[in-house]
């Protein structure tokens, strides 16, 4: 297994789901992935938490970069490797962080759709039992956009057949590397808690950030919403398939 490249906290997960059309996303899938679709539907996520205690390669970065929000909007695949095994996950289409140092070292290591803006967030000052509500906002040509969300019930660890499992369980990122390989990496975290959300909107100019296709999703109602706990992650390093 490759080496960890990253291990942070991520924690209060706001987590927007809205469907958009196959064809849509068909552009954007990386060689070797195909779509992973939730009954049928494809879905592309808005989500956003906060990135807190973090290290790069066992490196404990300045102060300023180990707290930090990031917002990005996401779409989920398979791979089927040479044994037969099935790893699920996601494609990014943007990532958001506050931070331009994290964003640069993204996009040259990942080659990941990362961008650099102000940000903000509502969120409550530890892990509790009922976070409320919980937003994160990002400011764009000018205008601040946002996410927000409400816990309602109580959290528990979604079953394995269930739309919060789906969204919450892609262990494995992919991407495209400027020559047009696939690279992959393995995300490792414990299984989250979960709340269902209530009352739970996108707001602000999506076409400031995204193509045609994502903005007429992103214009319309989530068709769900949940808010995650979070935990302790390991990213590892990147592998680039041939």
């Amino acid at each position: 297994m490759p080496l960890p490249f990253l291990t942070a906290e991520w924690r209060h997960l706001v987590m927007l789901n809205f469907e958009i059309t196959r064809e849509a996303l068909l552009p954007f899938v990386p060689r070797h992935t195909a779509l992973d679709l939730w009954q049928g539907r494809t879905l592309v996520s808005l989500v956003g938490f906060q990135f807190l205690r973090t290290r790069v390669a066992g490196i404990v970065p300045l102060p300023v970069h180990q707290a930090f929000e990031e917002v990005n909007l996401r779409f989920y695949v398979t791979r089927t490797t040479p044994d037969g095994a099935i790893r699920r996950g996601v494609v990014f289409v943007r990532e958001l962080v506050p931070k331009t140092l994290v964003a640069l070292a993204a996009r040259l290591t990942y080659n990941e759709p990362y961008r650099a803006v102000p940000m903000r967030s509502q969120v409550p000052p530890q892990v509790t039992h009922a976070p409320g509500r919980v937003q994160y906002e990002w400011k764009v040509d000018g205008a601040w956009q946002g996410i927000a969300a409400t816990a309602v019930g109580t959290a528990a660890i979604p079953s394995a057949d269930s739309e919060a499992a789906f969204i919450t369980e892609h262990y494995w990122g992919y991407g495209r590397l400027r020559d047009g390989r696939t690279v992959e990496y393995e995300v490792t975290h414990a299984p989250w808690r979960v709340w269902d959300a209530a009352n739970a909107a996108f707001s602000g100019n999506a076409a400031a950030l995204y193509d045609a296709p994502f903005v007429d999703a992103l214009t319309r109602p989530p068709s769900s919403a949940f808010i995650a706990e979070g935990s302790a992650v390991t990213v590892h390093s990147a592998v680039a398939l041939s």
